[in-house]
């Protein structure tokens, strides 16, 4: 039940499910990137990611600085899976879904990060 919770608490906040959504558009972002994007400080975006990563529903990696994150959702179970896929979908759909999907096309065109 705990572990449940977790998951749902995770993606029952706004930030995280631009986080996650952002992600599962690109593939994989470097935390500068999301940082950029939140338009919030690295503290505030790293916290986001650390409930994503312990929902289980991001895994990430270093590269250097760099720390990237990708998405998880594919190793969890089927329901969790549908879940996370609709959550994602229906914000992607918001006027703040399609306005993240703009400012990720230009923080990708920089290259902010150098990752």
């Amino acid at each position: 039940m705990e572990d449940l919770t977790r998951f749902l608490k995770a993606l029952a906040d706004g930030n995280r499910l631009r986080l996650l959504t952002a992600i599962a558009r690109a593939g994989e972002l470097c935390a500068c990137e999301l940082t950029e994007l939140l338009q919030v400080s690295g503290a505030t975006c790293s916290r986001h990611l650390a409930i994503l990563v312990d929902a289980g529903l991001l895994a990430r990696r270093r590269e250097g600085r760099w720390m990237h994150y990708t998405s998880a959702v594919s190793g969890l179970d089927a329901e969790r899976r549908n879940i996370a896929a609709q959550a994602v979908a229906l914000f992607g759909a918001t006027d703040q879904g399609e306005a993240d999907r703009a400012a990720l096309e230009s923080i990708l065109a920089r290259q902010s990060c150098g990752g």
